[in-house]
């Protein structure tokens, strides 16, 4: 058995949630996979009554799940900061789920800002515990005039050679391509650092091909010429920025998945849906809840049942390919509901 920790937490968090365990729930009968579910409800709104958006326990309640289900978290009036570093932050750092990876892949059924975009199908690999992202630094003279804040970047060897063995390791079953993205022109000791690790990784991969491209270049890239990308590695920053715009290309945030892993399996990893809480439609039942579907489906992935993510995932592309069961982010008059069962009904269909 499988146990699985859900945090519904913010706005349409727990509509898209409910929608992914009832995906599950029909996969998981299907192929005889028993997953237990407990529920957990932090989240901004705890925050705003009891002044933290989870219990100061949380992480050890956590350390005895298989897996963690995230729908959504961020309200309006609780600074982004608060949820960030008060709920997904801790958890990714205390549980090593040092890759935050993100597929792209652009569907039948989602029109994609660019013209020519139907063969691109790449995955994001960002840097998830260190990088730009640390907690080292401060302000000074807050209020004068000559007020300045420092923030620190924290580059080891062991984190940028544990990323960069991921990607070459994924890309080797896929088609053998890596690109990292730096800027080693501008930054001076972290990136030049970072460039001489990956280099050096993949000398052990020598069946991969590595590029090296600086992040300006590599974003207008994203923009001409998506279908050349295999797999993309990057830092903390530059791969949180370079995701996001990869799921634009391929026509919309609200169906890109994420997975917070620790490759190691020592701790549970987290998997959550790319968008927001959306609290401007929330409790209206017309959020789009594939990303939640997807990213069930990698966590099925992680959890070694491939056939039944490989069944949810194909289930998703039938869905999204049918006019009447897409919602209205993609164009269509679909509820949430509508489109759960449509799931529900290719995945207990398929053969």
């Amino acid at each position: 058995m499988s146990s699985i920790a859900v945090i519904p937490g913010d706005g349409i968090g727990s509509e898209v949630i409910e929608s992914a365990r009832a995906v599950l729930d029909a996969v998981a009968a299907k192929h005889q996979i028993d997953l237990s579910y407990t529920e957990f409800d932090w989240s901004c709104q705890r925050y705003e009554r009891e002044g933290a958006m989870m219990p100061d326990d949380g992480i050890e309640t956590l350390s005895g799940f298989d897996a963690i289900l995230l729908g959504a978290v961020g309200w309006p009036g609780v600074p982004d900061h608060v949820s960030l570093w008060g709920l997904l932050i801790p958890i990714r750092r205390a549980f090593r789920q040092y890759v935050n990876l993100r597929p792209i892949k652009v569907f039948d059924g989602v029109d994609s800002p660019l013209r020519q975009a139907r063969d691109v199908d790449f995955v994001v690999v960002r840097e998830n515990v260190e990088g730009e992202y640390s907690e080292i630094g401060g302000r000074l003279n807050r209020g004068f005039p000559d007020e300045m804040a420092v923030q620190e970047s924290v580059f080891t060897r062991v984190g940028v050679s544990r990323i960069a063995d991921f990607a070459f390791e994924l890309a080797r079953k896929r088609r053998g391509y890596v690109t990292s993205a730096t800027k080693s022109n501008g930054i001076v000791h972290t990136l030049p650092f970072w460039d001489e690790v990956v280099a050096e990784r993949a000398r052990q991969f020598p069946d991969v091909r590595l590029d090296s491209e600086h992040i300006d270049a590599l974003a207008a890239k994203f923009v001409l010429q998506p279908q050349r990308f295999d797999v993309v590695v990057g830092s903390n920053l530059f791969g949180d920025i370079l995701s996001d715009l990869a799921a634009a290309v391929a026509g919309s945030i609200g169906i890109a998945p994420s997975a917070n892993l620790d490759p190691t399996k020592q701790y549970p990893s987290m998997f959550e849906p790319v968008h927001g809480s959306a609290p401007d439609i929330a409790g209206q039942g017309i959020a789009n809840p594939a990303g939640a579907v997807w990213s069930a489906a990698l966590m099925l992935e992680h959890l070694g049942h491939l056939q039944a993510a490989a069944e949810v995932l194909a289930a998703m592309e039938s869905t999204l390919a049918d006019p009447q069961t897409r919602t209205a982010d993609l164009g269509g008059t679909a509820s949430t509901a509508d489109v759960t069962k449509a799931l529900v009904t290719h995945v207990t269909s398929a053969r």
